[in-house]
């Protein structure tokens, strides 16, 4: 490490986290009448108010993506009631999203569109996603086939990057315990309708243990930077938007601690053009590559992920819309592990050699009509995706929401799903992979209810159900399509504010089963809550944040997935126009729960524990 951290750090970040703070979760601080104010793209692919949207979404917005330049992507999405993320320790440590119970990879990770979930394991390496320049995060709670194609069972998560709207620059460093530190630096440009972006990131630290019997440390530490240059003119805009993130993490393996170096790159051109009046077209081309490779080993997983897409928007009428494009995908993966074997209760499982270098290309063709008053929002949508390696799927969806009074609205959905096999589903044949696997189908249904209660305050409700056929699951040693699994819940949101103060509760129980097994699904606690409350002010601010959940199933019947809670503590202070300091202490109790049972002698995986941390902005 080239910054040692120092005892005066954590009392200075303490002192100052108890003194001052800022918001904690950014889609919970506004109430009703603010949240009209709350733009999101992911539901319809085009910028919708967050009160018009027929489905739940949550959004994390700037003020929450400021706090903290150290935190991880899953450190934030941890606060969303509706999400178990499980992560095996800290910075760098392999992360899990369930997101209303579905599986880990039934989410669809994105960043400006461009998908995240590697070809390989079907799911997004969120733990190595750098979130430096991120305006907001988009979660969208329910199934999402119908406009993204596979891997949007439970929802969609959509990271949304920044665009200048003014001329500056900025650097900012933060350092914390375990000697962790971050530095940034960045600038933008904006000049009559052209703007430019970059940014440099590095971030290293020594980690944490990860099991609860095991004292060694397990090191993380990334750099990258990213760079946007576009036109916004008024009939055409234009984009091309290059982030590269590398780095080296350390990992448990059967019980050794080993190294693997890591980089993911995005590419992404898009343009828009207003054709007519009521007519316009979008169009993206983009690349995303995530290699992994293991030092001392020969082995490793290169992915690549490429995308064209092509759509139009044309408003035919003043409340009327239709959206109809098409989207090709080619999805590589070239992998190589070496088998080596494992030991499990005294008895040595020798080991095979996985190896494949395998692609698949589909095509997806989609097309959905909306209906827009101040009254009733409509959206009903369709997918023909054409695989070349499972045939055509079709999928369905159609949504409602009307508005009974100015302060009280109902929604309802309904809408068919899909998931492709990844390419370890189907190749990885010495870990059970069947080249015979179909695809699993999903099939959602969700009633809705947002009430403002006063005019600083308001209340949300969900109640839905997902069922997925199909599932894809281990049998014997081999990977098959048996089970059909079913996601029954409900969500229910509070929020208030007055003046600087809030107070923000989300409460979340899903009940996820087999229900062939009649059991429930391992990693799915049945309850979640998070709670926020501070005083948020131009010049400083104090909050404190709360996530509480109960106990889950552990892949092994014997053993459960103990409940937790923890606490966080935020702060800041513009000391000046172009000054800022800030505090955060993640976990401040120091609470050290267990995540995912590891196997043998009550060994565990635990969360990364306590990080204080402090840190300081300039920007001009």
């Amino acid at each position: 490490m080239t910054i040692q951290f120092q005892p005066a750090a954590l009392a200075g970040s303490i002192a100052l986290a108890l003194g001052f703070t800022s918001s904690v979760h950014a889609a919970e601080q506004k109430v009703a009448k603010a949240s009209l104010d709350t733009i999101v793209v992911t539901a319809t692919r085009s910028e919708e108010k967050i009160e018009n949207v027929p489905a739940r979404i949550n959004v994390i917005e700037p003020t929450k993506l400021k706090q903290s330049p150290i935190a991880s992507l899953p450190h934030l999405l941890i606060d969303d009631a509706s999400i178990n993320m499980v992560q095996t320790g800290g910075h760098g440590q392999q992360a899990s999203i369930f997101l209303r119970g579905t599986e880990s990879d039934h989410t669809l990770i994105m960043r400006d569109g461009v998908r995240l979930n590697t070809p390989s394991q079907g799911s997004a390496s969120i733990q190595f996603v750098d979130t430096t320049d991120l305006k907001q995060i988009e979660i969208l709670k329910g199934p999402a086939s119908v406009l993204y194609g596979t891997d949007a069972i439970g929802g969609a998560i959509q990271l949304v990057s920044k665009t200048p709207d003014k001329t500056g620059g900025f650097i900012t460093g933060e350092v914390g315990e375990n000697n962790t530190y971050k530095s940034i630096v960045g600038a933008d440009l904006t000049e009559n309708g052209f703007y430019a972006q970059i940014r440099g990131q590095r971030l290293e630290s020594d980690g944490d243990i990860i099991l609860n019997n095991d004292d060694r440390k397990y090191n993380y530490d990334q750099k990258g930077y990213s760079a946007k240059v576009g036109v916004d003119k008024k009939h055409f805009s234009t984009s091309l938007d290059y982030s590269q993130n590398e780095g080296n993490g350390a990992y448990n393996l059967n019980g050794n601690l080993v190294s693997q170096d890591f980089k993911n790159e995005i590419i992404n051109l898009k343009g828009k053009a207003q054709i007519s009046s009521n007519i316009e077209l979008i169009a993206h081309l983009s690349q995303f590559k995530d290699d992994l490779d293991q030092l001392n080993k020969p082995d490793f997983v290169h992915n690549t992920a490429r995308e064209a897409e092509l759509y139009g928007k044309w408003q035919f009428t003043p409340v009327q819309n239709i959206l109809a494009g098409i989207t090709h995908k080619q999805m590589k993966a070239d992998t190589f592990s070496q088998g080596e074997g494992y030991e499990w209760n005294g008895v040595f499982y020798p080991g095979e050699d996985v190896f494949y270098d395998k692609k698949i290309n589909s095509t997806g063709y989609f097309a959905q009509h909306q209906y827009q008053t101040d009254k009733i929002q409509t959206q009903v949508g369709i997918r023909v995706e054409d695989n070349e390696r499972f045939g055509s799927h079709t999928v369905g969806q159609g949504a409602i929401r009307y508005h009974l009074t100015p302060s009280t609205s109902i929604y309802s959905n309904i809408g068919s799903s899909f998931r492709a096999p990844s390419m370890n589903d189907l190749y990885a044949l010495s870990w059970g992979g069947n080249p015979d696997l179909k695809p699993e189908e999903g099939f959602a249904y969700e009633i809705g209810l947002d009430q403002e209660l006063t005019d600083n305050s308001a209340l949300g409700l969900s109640i839905y159900r997902n069922e997925v056929d199909n599932l894809i699951t281990s049998k014997a040693g081999k990977l098959v399509n048996v089970n059909k699994s079913e996601f029954t819940g409900s969500e229910l949101s509070y929020k208030w504010k007055a003046n600087d103060l809030f107070l923000n509760a989300s409460y979340a129980y899903v009940q996820a089963k087999d229900a062939d097994l009649k059991e429930d699904l391992q990693k799915r606690p049945r309850q979640k809550v998070t709670l926020s409350t501070g005083i948020q002010k131009e010049v400083y601010g104090l909050s404190a944040s709360v996530v509480g959940s109960s106990k889950s199933k552990s892949w092994d019947s014997r053993y459960k997935n103990p409940g937790y809670a923890t606490i966080d503590l935020n702060a800041y202070w513009n000391i000046t126009p172009s000054v800022k300091v800030f505090t955060n202490i993640e976990n401040i109790g120091d609470v050290q729960y267990e995540t995912e049972y590891f196997g043998g002698n009550g060994t565990y995986y635990i969360n990364g524990g306590r990080l204080a941390s402090a840190g300081v902005t300039f920007k001009y």
